[in-house]
């Protein structure tokens, strides 16, 4: 995939990074614009515990901080910029793909607060019992996360 020099590790890595957050971002914002045309009208079950339900959500993750969306704009931009910091310094491709997997999932929440005209709310439509209601970009933060503090705790190979 690259020459081994700095230079093609570094390309390879941004295009790893580049393709992962925008298939993330894609998904997201397309579920989202499903949801919100089909899902108007109440709360649809889909199998075992699983409904879609079109909420808004106007806090960060969970709900909390409701109301305070402007400040949560600053929040997300600064993650950005840490979380694609920390994508550059990645020392393994699976840290490269999950940096890119919270990357991906808060651009396109960003987008929602930024873009759509929600009064900047975050549409979220998956719902579980027992869970707050969330978005394909919420599951890839959550997940890179995941991969990123297990990353951490695993013995590095020399």
């Amino acid at each position: 995939m690259t020459d081994g020099r700095p230079e093609g590790r570094s390309r390879a890595r941004l295009l790893v990074v580049t393709a992962v957050a925008g298939a993330v971002i894609a998904a997201d914002q397309v579920t989202k614009s499903a949801a919100q045309t089909h899902l108007g009208h109440g709360v649809r079950h889909v199998l075992g515990p699983l409904d879609l339900e079109l909420t808004y959500n106007t806090g960060a993750a969970f709900g909390l901080g409701r109301g305070w969306a402007p400040l949560l704009v600053f929040v997300g931009l600064a993650l950005v910029g840490v979380v694609f910091g920390m994508s550059r310094a990645a020392r393994s491709w699976p840290a490269v793909v999950a940096s890119a997997l919270v990357l991906g999932g808060a651009l396109s929440n960003l987008g929602d607060r930024l873009i759509r005209h929600n009064g900047g709310a975050v549409i979220d439509f998956i719902r579980l019992p027992h869970w707050p209601t969330f978005n394909v970009a919420d599951s890839s933060i959550v997940v890179g996360v995941v991969l990123l503090v297990a990353g951490s705790l695993l013995p590095s190979r020399a």
